[in-house]
C-alpha cells in the first residue's frame, strides 16, 4: 500500500481532477465517507458536521447527501469566499437531500450546543491541502469536538495535523476514527499525529492511476493481504533445513533469556531447524528451556577459537541472528566482528551486536544484513546523537545511504529503510514496550531471511507480524503491560478489514474508543444512541 506526502497527494489530486473532474472525485469521497459512517455508527440518528471553507468541508456536504433523509443531518459551515465547483455541487445536493446548513459557530458555547445531542460529529475543517495550523475562527469548533460525547470522524486527517511530518498543533482534533481519502498519508502513521487519528481507514476514490504515475513513491505499508502474500510457502517436499535453518548467536550468563526468546521467535515463525550458539556458561540454562532447538556452546574466552567454531556452524544454516543477550566486553566484540567478517549468510544484528558494530560498521559493508536498533541504540550506532522528534525518517535515510545497511528502526511507528524504499509499520501496541519483544522480532527476521526473503522484505514482514502477535497477546491477556509473546500462534492473520467494500480498508492497529458509553456497552460509542439507554427509558 502506497503512502504519500501532502505534496504527492496534492499532485495526484490535481491529475485526477484533470481526468475525472473535481465533482466526480468529491462524490466518490462522499460515498466512501457515508459508507464508513453507516458501518461505524449504524444506530446513530443525529449527525453534525463542522465544515471548513475548502474542499474538505465540501466532502462533508457530499457525505451527508448520501445518507438517508430519516437521519437528522446538520452541516455547520465556514463561509467559502470562492467555493470550488465541486463544493457548490456537493452543497446543492446536500440541501436537496434535506441536509440543514448553518453557519460555523465561532464561540465555544455555540459550538458545544451544536454538538449537544449529536451521535456522530464530522471533522471536515481542514484537509491535506490546507496549512495544518488552524485559524482563530476554528478553535471553538475544535475544542467542542474534543469535548463532545459524539463519535468523532475526521475527514482525510484530523484538523491540526500535518499530513507529512505528523506534527500536531496545540489545537488539534482528537478523532475516534479517520477516513483518509485517496491514499494513506505519511503523517498519520507518525507521532504525535498517530495518537490523534484514532482508527485509520483508507478510501480509494478513483486516483489509483494518478498515484501510480507519481515519481519517488518511497513510502509504503502492508495491509493483511499484502503481508500474507510476503510470507514464504513451504514446498510439499520440504525437509526441515529447507524450511529455514537460522543460526542464533545469543545469550550470556547475565542474559540467557534473550537467547531463549530469540530462538522461540525463530521457531514460531516457521523455521524447520534452529541452532542456538551461546557461551558455555549460559548453555545449561538455555537447554532447560529449549526442547526442539539445538543448543551448542562456543569458547567465549578464546576469540580465535570461537570464530572458527561459529563459522563452522554456518555450513549447515541459512541465516544468522546475532546479538540478543550477548556481553558487551571486548572479547565478545572481537568474536562478533571476526565472525561477521567471514560470514556469507544473510544476517540480522540486534542488541549486543549493535554495540560492537557501532564504531566498526565497515565489517557489514556489502553484507545481506538488517540491523534492528531502538532509538537509543540508533543514536550510538549512527554517531549523530539523539533522534529529535519529527526527524526519524530523515535520520534513518541518511544513515542507510551513508552505510548501505538495511535498518529497522523500532518505535511506535517502526520504520525499515534500504536506501530505496521506506516501510512504515502499522501494527503493534504499547504492550510490546517490554523486555524481550525485540529479541522475538530478531528471531522472526532471521527465519524470514533463512527462507529467502530480501533484507527489506524480511524486516518489514517481521515487523508487521510481530505487531499482530502483540495485538493478539494483548487482546487475550488484557493489562497495561505483559511479558514478551514468543510470536503469533501461527501464520494466520485476519483478512483485511473493510467497511462494506474493498475500496475502504482498515489499517492494522487495534484502537480503543476515545470515549465510551456510560453503560459500558460495546455496540455503540455515543451515549445518545445507546441501545440499553433507549430500552430502559
Amino acid at each position: 500500500m502506497k503512502i504519500l506526502t501532502a505534496a504527492q497527494m496534492r499532485e495526484a489530486d490535481a491529475r485526477g481532477v484533470q481526468r475525472e473532474g473535481e465533482s466526480a472525485l468529491m462524490r466518490a469521497a462522499g460515498q466512501a465517507l457515508a459508507e464508513a459512517i453507516e458501518r461505524l455508527v449504524p444506530d446513530a440518528e443525529r449527525f453534525v458536521a463542522f465544515a471548513g471553507p475548502g474542499n474538505n468541508g465540501g466532502d462533508a456536504f457530499a457525505a451527508f447527501a448520501e445518507l438517508g433523509r430519516k437521519r437528522k443531518r446538520i452541516v455547520y459551515a465556514a463561509e467559502a469566499v470562492s467555493p470550488s465547483e465541486a463544493r457548490r455541487d456537493a452543497e446543492a445536493r446536500a440541501r436537496d437531500a434535506g441536509v440543514e446548513v448553518r453557519a460555523l459557530p465561532v464561540e465555544r458555547s455555540e459550538a458545544d450546543r451544536a454538538l449537544a445531542r449529536a451521535d456522530l460529529a464530522l471533522d471536515a475543517l481542514l484537509g491535506t491541502g490546507a496549512r495544518p495550523k488552524p485559524g482563530a475562527d476554528l478553535l471553538a469548533a475544535i475544542d467542542a469536538l474534543n469535548a463532545s460525547d459524539a463519535f468523532v470522524l475526521a475527514v482525510d486527517l484530523p484538523t491540526g495535523v500535518d499530513a507529512t511530518s505528523g506534527a500536531a498543533d496545540e489545537h488539534c482534533v482528537r478523532a475516534d476514527a479517520t477516513v483518509t481519502l485517496g491514499a494513506l498519508k505519511l503523517g498519520l502513521l507518525t507521532l504525535p499525529a498517530r495518537e490523534f487519528a484514532g482508527e485509520i481507514f483508507v478510501a480509494e476514490i478513483g486516483l489509483e492511476t494518478e498515484i501510480e504515475s507519481l515519481g519517488d513513491l518511497r513510502y509504503y505499508a502492508f495491509d493483511d493481504v499484502e503481508f500474507l502474500n510476503k510470507l514464504p510457502v513451504r514446498a510439499t517436499a520440504s525437509d526441515k533445513r529447507a524450511s529455514g535453518a537460522p543460526l542464533v548467536i545469543a545469550g550470556s550468563r547475565q542474559f540467557p533469556g534473550a537467547a531463549i526468546l530469540c530462538a522461540l521467535g525463530a521457531a514460531r515463525a516457521g523455521a524447520g531447524y534452529v541452532t542456538v550458539a551461546t557461551p558455555s556458561e549460559a548453555a545449561a540454562t538455555l537447554r532447560n528451556h529449549l526442547i526442539e532447538q539445538v543448543v551448542v556452546e562456543y569458547s567465549s574466552g578464546d576469540p580465535v577459537r570461537a570464530i572458527e567454531e561459529l563459522s563452522a556452524l554456518t555450513n549447515h544454516c541459512s541465516s544468522v541472528a546475532i546479538g540478543p543477550g550477548l556481553g558487551l566486553d571486548e572479547e565478545t566484540g572481537t568474536i562478533v566482528r571476526g565472525f561477521v567478517e567471514r560470514c556469507e549468510l544473510p544476517l540480522v544484528g540486534d542488541a549486543g551486536a549493535l554495540f560492537h558494530f557501532a564504531k566498526n560498521l565497515d565489517v557489514l559493508r556489502g553484507k545481506r544484513c538488517v540491523l534492528t536498533p531502538h532509538e537509543g541504540e540508533f543514536a550510538r550506532l549512527s554517531g549523530k546523537g539523539t533522534v529529535a522528534p519529527g526527524t526519524r525518517t530523515d535520520r534513518l535515510r541518511e544513515f542507510v545511504e551513508r552505510t548501505g545497511i538495511t535498518t529497522l528502526l523500532k518505535g511506535d511507528a517502526t520504520l525499515v529503510d534500504d536506501g530505496r524504499w521506506t516501510y512504515v509499520n502499522t501494527t503493534g501496541t504499547n504492550a510490546l514496550a517490554t523486555a524481550g519483544t525485540g529479541d522475538v522480532l530478531t528471531g522472526i527476521t532471521a527465519t524470514l531471511l533463512s527462507q529467502g526473503l530480501s533484507p527489506l522484505d524480511a524486516a518489514s514482514t517481521a515487523a508487521y507480524w510481530h505487531g499482530l502477535a502483540g495485538q493478539r497477546a494483548q487482546a487475550i491477556r488484557r493489562g497495561p503491560g505483559r511479558s514478551a509473546p514468543s510470536s503469533g500462534t501461527g501464520r494466520q492473520a485476519a483478512a483485511p478489514r473493510t467497511l462494506g467494500s474493498s475500496s475502504l480498508k482498515r489499517m492494522g492497529r487495534e484502537r480503543f474508543p476515545r470515549k465510551t458509553c456510560p453503560c459500558r456497552c460495546l455496540s455503540t460509542i455515543s451515549r445518545n444512541s445507546c441501545r440499553a439507554r433507549t430500552i430502559s427509558s
